[in-house]
């Protein structure tokens, strides 16, 4: 590390990247197309290079929707969505088996029939339209949260059209 550098100059350097006497002031010259116009700096993605949704078997990535069918252009893409979930609530099997077995102490095990189990059943029918084409898919209901987490799923993608 004793020994002096070979490349530099005998010369005074200031300014960025030591670039004395360079058009600029010191700073990297611009490229320029023939003519002397300078070349515009690159324009940088908008969007991310994953996805950014997924429903079901629609997938929104960049400016289009990629599904089975082919690709469909995001923008001007009309977003539906149709609730074929149902829940329903019917009395457990513990809370019979536990009212017959209680039944015997003064009709008290019959508050054991006030044991209630939801269940939700079905699907989530969403659809889109975009360039002439149109896809539907099905997401199953797990419960009645599911229907909500469509919706707010399904008005980002609508924002995403516009």
């Amino acid at each position: 590390m004793s020994e002096p550098n070979p490349y530099k100059s005998g010369e005074y350097e200031w300014g960025p990247g030591g670039q004395s006497g360079a058009p600029g002031y010191g700073y990297p010259q611009q490229p320029t197309l023939p003519a002397g116009v300078p070349v515009p700096p690159p324009v940088p993605p908008q969007h991310a290079p994953g996805p950014q949704l997924t429903l079901g078997d629609i997938t929104v990535v960049g400016d289009q929707i990629i599904t089975p069918a082919g690709p469909m252009p995001l923008k001007g893409a009309a977003w539906n969505v149709m609730d074929m979930s149902r829940t329903e609530e019917k009395i457990s099997t513990a809370g019979i088996v536990l009212a017959v077995v209680f039944f015997v102490f003064c009709f008290l095990g019959l508050l054991f029939l006030l044991m209630k189990e939801k269940q939700t059943t079905g699907f989530v029918q969403v659809t889109v339209t975009s360039g002439g084409r149109y896809h539907s898919t099905m997401i199953p209901a797990t419960g009645p949260e599911t229907l909500h987490w469509v919706m707010g799923q399904l008005n980002y993608a609508r924002s995403l059209s516009i």
